[in-house]
C-alpha cells in the first residue's frame, strides 16, 4: 500500500455501495460521493470509518406500516481486505483490540484510488463487549456510541500511524463523531509533560458540521467521558474546548480546527448564529455525478457531452441536445421504476400517469404527510388538474417512535384514498433504490421545517436525471431554486413562516395551477425545466465542485 496520502478523511458513516450496509442516510452517502469525487480528481485521500457487521438495519413494512427492523445480512471479506495490523484503544480501562479492512475506491477511469479503512472490533481477542462495538451504525445507548467515536476518532489515528502514514497534513472530521482524533493528535503533540500544542493540532485539523439544530450535536455527560474513554487530557483543560457542564463533539472540533465550514450558504448563516465567534464558512453540498445518473442518461451524456463524468460542469451543454432525447432517458428511468414497484407491490402505477417522489429518513421535521394535509382538496386537484401517483420510501431510526408513526400515517392515507389516488411506500431504501426512485419520478418533493435541512442532496440526484425540485426554501434549494426555471418553492423563506397550512395551501396551489397542467399539457415548457434542471443544477451541485472547494479552502497550506 502506497504511502503517500496526506489528507486523512473521518466519518461514522460512508456510502459507497448498497452492498456495503455501513451508512444510514445522506451524511454518509455524501462521504461516500466525497471520497468518489476524490478518486476521479486523484486527490490523495485516505478515508476512516467503521465497520458495521449488522449494518443500520433492514427495513420491512407490514401491512399497515410498522418498521421491523432486521441485521443487515453481508459479508465483509466479500468486498473488503483485511489487513493483518492491529492497534488498542483503552475503554473502560480495558484494552480493546481493532483491526482495519481495506476497500481500494477506484475513480471512474479506474486510473486512480482511494482507500478506505473500516475499523473493526470483532475479534476474538476481545471481550463480548469489545467485539460488539462494531455491530451496528447509530445502536445502543450513550455509552456504545461514545465508545464507538473513540474507536474512530483515537482508533483511526493510531491505525493511520500503525499502517505508516506518517505524513497527513489534514485530518478532515466529517460531522462531530470524529472530533476524537484530536485529542489524539494534542496527546501526540505535546510540547511537554503538560504542554499542549493546540496550534499545531488546529492546523491539521478540517471540520464540517451538518446539524442546524442544537439538540443533533453530540454531548456526553464528563462523568460517562471519565469511565470510557478516562482522561486524555486534563479535566480541566477539556472543559475549556468542549464546554463546562457535558463533552459537546462539535464544540471540540470547533476549538481544534483550523477551517469550519457548514454543507450549504444557508447552514453556514445558521452555524455561525449557533456558535458565535467560530469563523464557519460554507461549501455547499453535491453529489457524485457518474454515479447517481441512470443508465439512460449515462448514455445520453456519453453521446453528446463526452468528458461530463469527469468535468461535470460541461453539462450546461444540455441545453444544445434535443429535448425529445432528454425525454425518452427520463421515461427509460421512469419505466424501470415503475416496473419495479409493480413488481414488488399491487399498487398498479402507470407509465403516462404523474408520478411525484418523496425518499429520505422518516423523520418528522422532514414533514412527509404534508402532501395529505388536506386530503380531499389533494383528491379534487389529481381529478380537476390530471391524475398523480406517488412514491415514498425511506426508514425511521429504531428509536425515533414519531418517525415510524409517520409512516403508518402514509399508509393508512395510501389506503383510505387508492381508488383515487395510487401512492406506494417501497420498503428499505438504500443506494440503489434511491437511484431508481430520484431519476425515474416526474417530480421531486422536500417540505422540511425551516431551517432543519442543513443541506439535503437527494433533490441534486434528481437534477441529474432533468427531474425538477418542488422544495421549500430551505438547505441547497435556497441557492439551486430559480422559480419556473430549475423547479418550484413552497411557502416562504422565513424561518419563522413554518405553517403547516401555510406550506401546504401554497403546495396544492402550485400543483393544481402551474405543475400538473404543465407536465400533461405543456411539454415543451416541461422539457425547458428538464434541461435547465441539468444546465444550471446538475453542474453545480456535485462533489467534483464541492471537493475543488475543499481543496482549495480547507486542505491546501
Amino acid at each position: 500500500m502506497k504511502k503517500d496520502k496526506r489528507i486523512a478523511y473521518f466519518s461514522m458513516e460512508i456510502g459507497i455501495d448498497s452492498r456495503i450496509p455501513t451508512y444510514s442516510g445522506g451524511l454518509g452517502i455524501l462521504a461516500g460521493d466525497t471520497l468518489k469525487s476524490c478518486a476521479d480528481l486523484k486527490v490523495p485521500v485516505i478515508a476512516v470509518t467503521l465497520l458495521y457487521r449488522k449494518g443500520y438495519f433492514y427495513q420491512k413494512l407490514d401491512d399497515a406500516g410498522r418498521q421491523i427492523e432486521l441485521p443487515a445480512q453481508w459479508t465483509p471479506s466479500d468486498f473488503l481486505e483485511l489487513l493483518p495490523d492491529k492497534i488498542t484503544v483503552e475503554i473502560e480501562n480495558r484494552n480493546v483490540t481493532v483491526q482495519a479492512w481495506k476497500y481500494n475506491l477506484k475513480s471512474v477511469d479506474e486510473n486512480y484510488s482511494v482507500p478506505i479503512l473500516f475499523l473493526d472490533t470483532d475479534i476474538s481477542a476481545n471481550t463480548d463487549y469489545g467485539r460488539a462495538l462494531t455491530n451496528y451504525l447509530y445502536g445502543g445507548d450513550e455509552k456504545y456510541r461514545l465508545a464507538q467515536e473513540i474507536v474512530l476518532g483515537v482508533g483511526g489515528v493510531r491505525m493511520l500511524r500503525k499502517l505508516g502514514y506518517t505524513d497527513i497534513k489534514k485530518y478532515h472530521m466529517n460531522e462531530g463523531h470524529a472530533s476524537l482524533l484530536a485529542l489524539e493528535l494534542l496527546r501526540e503533540n505535546k510540547r511537554s509533560e503538560d504542554v499542549f500544542n493546540f496550534d499545531e493540532v488546529r492546523n491539521l485539523c478540517v471540520f464540517t458540521t451538518h446539524t442546524p439544530v442544537p439538540a443533533g450535536h453530540d454531548k456526553f455527560s464528563y462523568d460517562l467521558v471519565r469511565n470510557v474513554l478516562g482522561e486524555p487530557i486534563p479535566l480541566d483543560v477539556l472543559k475549556t474546548l468542549a464546554g463546562e457542564e457535558n463533552l459537546n463533539m462539535t464544540l471540540l472540533a470547533l476549538n481544534l480546527s483550523e477551517y469550519i465550514n457548514g454543507v450549504a450558504k444557508k447552514h453556514g448563516e445558521i452555524s455561525r448564529e449557533m456558535f458565535p465567534g467560530y469563523p464557519i464558512d460554507s461549501i455547499t453540498n453535491g453529489v457524485h455525478p457518474y454515479s447517481w445518473a441512470p443508465e439512460s442518461f449515462r448514455k445520453l451524456y456519453n453521446k453528446y457531452i463526452p468528458g461530463w463524468a469527469k468535468d461535470p460542469f460541461t453539462l450546461r451543454y444540455i441545453i444544445s441536445i434535443p429535448k425529445i432525447e432528454i425525454w425518452n432517458a427520463h421515461m427509460e428511468a421512469k419505466i424501470k421504476l415503475i416496473d419495479y414497484i409493480n413488481k414488488e407491490s399491487n399498487t398498479g402505477m402507470d407509465y403516462e400517469t404523474f408520478t411525484i417522489g418523496f425518499a429520505r429518513r422518516a423523520s418528522t421535521y422532514k414533514r412527509a404527510g404534508l402532501l395529505f394535509f388536506d386530503v380531499d382538496r389533494l383528491i379534487d386537484i389529481s381529478k380537476k388538474a390530471g391524475k398523480i401517483q406517488i412514491v415514498f420510501a425511506g426508514k425511521a431510526h429504531p428509536k425515533d417512535i414519531p418517525g415510524k408513526e409517520l409512516i403508518k400515517g402514509i399508509f393508512e392515507c395510501t389506503h383510505r384514498i387508492k381508488n383515487d389516488i395510487k401512492i406506494v411506500y417501497l420498503e428499505n431504501y438504500d443506494m440503489e433504490l434511491g437511484k431508481m426512485v430520484t431519476s425515474g419520478v416526474d417530480l421531486w418533493l422536500n417540505t422540511p421545517l425551516r431551517p432543519r435541512e442543513a443541506s439535503g442532496t437527494s433533490g441534486m440526484k434528481a437534477s441529474l436525471s432533468g427531474v425538477p425540485n418542488f422544495s421549500v426554501l430551505d438547505g441547497w434549494w435556497v441557492e439551486g431554486c430559480i422559480e419556473g426555471i430549475t423547479g418550484w418553492s413552497i411557502g416562504k423563506k422565513s424561518i419563522e413562516e413554518n405553517s403547516d397550512e401555510k406550506d401546504a395551501q401554497d403546495l396544492y396551489k402550485k400543483l393544481e395551477n402551474i405543475i400538473i397542467p404543465m407536465f400533461y399539457k405543456e411539454k415543451e415548457q416541461w422539457l425547458n425545466i428538464m434541461q435547465y434542471c441539468i444546465a444550471f443544477n446538475a453542474s453545480f451541485f456535485n462533489t467534483h465542485r464541492m471537493v475543488h472547494e475543499y481543496v482549495l479552502n480547507a486542505y491546501l497550506e
